[in-house]
This record gives C-alpha cells, sequence and structure tokens, in this order.
C-alpha cells in the first residue's frame, strides 16, 4: 500500500528542515512504501522553497504563488497526493518533529482496530518541553458508545470526532469522497470542519504511542489573545456551524455552546479587547453573510494546475 507525507510550510525553513529529517526514524512497516513526501510552500519569502530543492531533492516542491493559509496548503498538498494514488496520507505542520516510531504506531493502531480501518488516525501532540500542547488537543468523541470506546482501548486508542493538522493520518478513499479541506477558511478551524466533516459517520482515534513535538513559539492555545486573528476564528466557526456536511443538528448546538465559552474565555484573558470586539463584529458578520471561497478558486488563483487533480472530485455523501 502506498502512503504521501504532506508537510505545509511558510516561512519556516529551518524547521521544515528539521521535520524533514526527521522522517526517516518515524519508521515504516513492511509493506508499505512512501509514494512521495509533498511539501507545500505558501509563497515564502525567506528562501526555503530553494533550500527544499537543494537539500531534499526528493521532495516534491510545491511552489504556491500566493499564501493561502494552512486551509488552502493542505487542500492543495492533500489534492496532489490524493492525484498520486496514495492509499493513506500523512499530514502535518512546517513546525512538527515526529519522534522516532510516529509514522509506525498510527499505522498500527489503524490495523489495530476493527471492523474495518478508521478514517483518520492523529498523534499525541507535546510542546518543546514535553508538556501536552493544548493547541492540538483532539475533541473526544461525545456519546461513543461502549463498543466504539472497546474497539479504540484494543488499538491502544481514544475515539475522537476531531484532530489537529499538526499530525494525522487520512484514509484516502475517504477524503476522495468527502473532499479536500476548505481552502476559503485561510487560517483557524480549517482543520475542525474538515476533520469532522471527514469523521461523521466514521471511526476516528487518538494514538498516545505516537508522538511529535509541535515547536510554536510559544505554550498556549489559539484562545490566548489571538488579537485581529479573532475574525478567522469566530468567521470560520460560524462557517463551520453553518455548514451540514460535518456536523449533525444536536452536534451543532453542542459545538456553538462550547464555542461562546471558549470567545468569553478569550475575552476575560485578552489584553486588549477592543482589538477583539472590532474582530468579534466583523467575524459575525462575514460569517452569517458570505461563504467560503471555493476551494478550486483558491488553489487555481495560487497556481495550483490541472484544476481538480485527477481522483479529488468528492462524491455526494449521505445525509
Amino acid at each position: 500500500m502506498d502512503l504521501s507525507i504532506v508537510i505545509v510550510n511558510w516561512n519556516s525553513g529551518p524547521l521544515l528542515r528539521e521535520c524533514l529529517r526527521s522522517l526517516p526514524a518515524a519508521a515504516m512497516p513492511a509493506g508499505w512504501t512512501i509514494e512521495s513526501v509533498v511539501v507545500v510552500d505558501n509563497a515564502s519569502t525567506d528562501g526555503t522553497a530553494a533550500a527544499v530543492r537543494a537539500t531534499y531533492p526528493s521532495a516534491r516542491l510545491a511552489e504556491l504563488t500566493c499564501n493561502t493559509g494552512g486551509a488552502g496548503g493542505f487542500a492543495a498538498g492533500l489534492a496532489l497526493a490524493l492525484a498520486d494514488a496514495a492509499d493513506l496520507v500523512w499530514l502535518m505542520d512546517d513546525d512538527t518533529v515526529p519522534e522516532p516510531g510516529a509514522l509506525a504506531a498510527l499505522l498500527a493502531a489503524r490495523a489495530g482496530y476493527a471492523p474495518r480501518p478508521p478514517a483518520l488516525v492523529a498523534s499525541r501532540v507535546l510542546w518543546t518541553d514535553g508538556r501536552p500542547h493544548p493547541m492540538n488537543t483532539p475533541r473526544a468523541k461525545p456519546f461513543a458508545s461502549g463498543a466504539e470506546r472497546r474497539a479504540a482501548s484494543a488499538a491502544g486508542c481514544l475515539p475522537v470526532r476531531s484532530a489537529s493538522f499538526v499530525s494525522i493520518l487520512v484514509d484516502g478513499d475517504v477524503c476522495r469522497e468527502r473532499g479536500l479541506p476548505e481552502a476559503g477558511y485561510f487560517l483557524w478551524n480549517d482543520d475542525f470542519e474538515f476533520t469532522t466533516r471527514l469523521l461523521r459517520g466514521q471511526a476516528g482515534l487518538l494514538c498516545p504511542a505516537s508522538v511529535v513535538v509541535h515547536k510554536t513559539r510559544t505554550f498556549g492555545s489559539t484562545d490566548t489573545d489571538p488579537g485581529e486573528r479573532f475574525f478567522y476564528e469566530v468567521r470560520n466557526k460560524i462557517w463551520t456551524l453553518r455548514g451540514r456536511a460535518g456536523l449533525a443538528p444536536a452536534e451543532r448546538v453542542l459545538y456553538g455552546g462550547s464555542t461562546l465559552r471558549r470567545w468569553a474565555r478569550t475575552f476575560a484573558r485578552s489584553g486588549d479587547r477592543a482589538t477583539l470586539r472590532r474582530a468579534l463584529a466583523r467575524g459575525v458578520a462575514a460569517g452569517v453573510r458570505t461563504r467560503p471561497r471555493p476551494t478550486g478558486e483558491v488553489l487555481a488563483a495560487a497556481g495550483l494546475p490541472s484544476w481538480p487533480p485527477e481522483g479529488t472530485r468528492p462524491r455526494p455523501m449521505p445525509r
């Protein structure tokens, strides 16, 4: 079976190179081959693309002509991997460093889950000092049945309803059915929207044995005084809650309530609430009045050729 690795980069040259150097230690079990390592460069200005060409010539470098954010980068990388007929795709950020055996643990968990392989397996994400990174905690699956919990436990995992792009292993056929990440989100909640859509009616797992280090500059979650970027949190969460593909009606109520509590915490912790109020107002207006720009438009404008790549057009989801 074939596996592709997708890494999305923007101006993170040294961290990206550390990520690429760590991949051989992630360990591929027998019977699997790495079809491609796709590096999506979001129009970096720090010379990253040239460094990748010179140092890792075997990597497939996709140089976008403008910064499409994490959302567009992962949509582009996943599209290219699926067009290469990948059975599985391992998605990760450029500041992610897998520990030895991280990939082998994901594949073992997937193989150990019955009665059918999960659509997604997520790694445990640590910060540089070994603490669990609060930015990347997968959401536990609410109301998971006893059978689901037992099946996950037998694979050494926990059932989840969503996960972060920092390190997830996704099933290629399920992605072909459910579609790519929404490139129009740019950043924030793009992974939540994509993984809830991927996992609706499908199994998702958190695999504690697969460990990656997320080398963000600071320790904390996205609700730690985000400033103007709060606009994307508000707009994109409203887009997600308005959508019908990812969340069931009861889940929209559940996650809508948790979102309001999270926003209240963000304001309570902020040292610049005036900026947050402006971002909130803009985000609510955009979230209610607009829809995400189609992924094909975003990526075609960023220079991804031959859109959509063969084999990436989603089929209708069951309702």
